[in-house]
């Protein structure tokens, strides 16, 4: 039987979604994410004209004369959500964790999934997978992943996001778009994602909270880092290391988005402490006006 808090989370997100995929936003994610591939349809004999690239040469050379392959847009889309569960994402500063920010942010894509008739599939990874839902469709198929994001609790504490993009690798056969939902801590993703980034379309969601990027002045703080467990104490007081640090993180988020970038991996950049349907509908006009 399902704890009454959890159902009371899920139905708070279902609302919530509900009102952000309005129309206007379901159309935004079709417009962005539809047609993007093509696939076999039938071969027809050529006529002049047509591409002579879609020659089928082993249909021709047993016919004897030139047939061409036909293609048609593909209108299905399979969406993967690998989502990090990793310690690193029980923190949050602004009322909600990054991993709650996570759980809501998948529900409104899937939502806006099936509303055009897509596939949805999750994979919960830290170190390793922890699990693996197949693509479906339909709402009480999201409302499951919706679920599974709030109450699994993962029994390990690191991070591997190549780990995950592996198995997306091996699971996925037919070309999805997939959405790689983590803080990116950890750094040994880049080759993995590149590889995956040729066969499918992979998006990076990187969720932070404020207080990573900038520290809040309060002092002495023990600072425990929560896939190590090791803890060290730091004085915030302090302007120049409340700086070393800001600039430090800086880097970071930079040097992240300079490496997908490079491998040719649109980012989202969403915050605990802002709006994150502005950040989503922002990535949407970014990828109409380039394709």
């Amino acid at each position: 039987m399902l704890d009454p808090e959890l159902v009371k989370k899920v139905r708070q997100i279902q609302i919530t979604t509900s009102h952000a995929v309005n129309a206007d936003f379901a159309g935004q994610y079709e417009s962005t994410f539809k047609g993007r591939g093509m696939e076999f349809e039938e071969v027809r004999e050529y006529v002049p004209g047509d591409d002579v690239r879609t020659i089928d040469w082993n249909v021709t050379a047993r016919a004897g004369r030139p047939y061409i392959k036909q293609y048609v847009e593909e209108r299905e889309l399979t969406v993967m959500l690998a989502v990090d569960l990793s310690a690193s994402g029980a923190f949050g500063t602004t009322g909600r964790l990054k991993n709650e920010l996570a759980a809501e942010l998948c529900a409104v894509l899937a939502f806006a999934a099936i509303r055009n008739n897509d596939k949805v599939g999750l994979i919960l990874f830290t170190d390793r997978i922890e699990r693996f839902i197949p693509p479906k469709k339909g709402s009480r198929h999201v409302l499951r992943l919706i679920r599974d994001l709030l109450c699994f609790e993962a029994p390990h504490r690191a991070t591997r996001v190549g780990e995950a993009l592996d198995f997306v690798a091996r699971v996925t056969r037919k070309r999805a778009t997939v959405f790689v939902v983590s803080d990116f801590l950890a750094d040994d993703f880049v080759e993995p994602m590149s590889r995956v980034n040729r066969r499918h379309d992979v998006i990076a969601v990187s969720v932070q909270d404020p207080a990573e990027l900038a520290l809040p002045r309060v002092g002495l703080v023990e600072w425990a880092d929560a896939e190590t467990g090791q803890v060290r104490l730091v004085d915030t007081s302090s302007a120049a290391f409340r700086r070393r640090y800001a600039a430090r993180q800086a880097q970071r988020m930079a040097r992240l988005e300079g490496t997908l970038r490079s491998i040719g991996v649109d980012c989202i950049n969403v915050r605990t402490d802002r709006p994150y349907i502005q950040d989503l509908v922002k990535f949407f006009h970014m990828r109409r006006r380039r394709f």
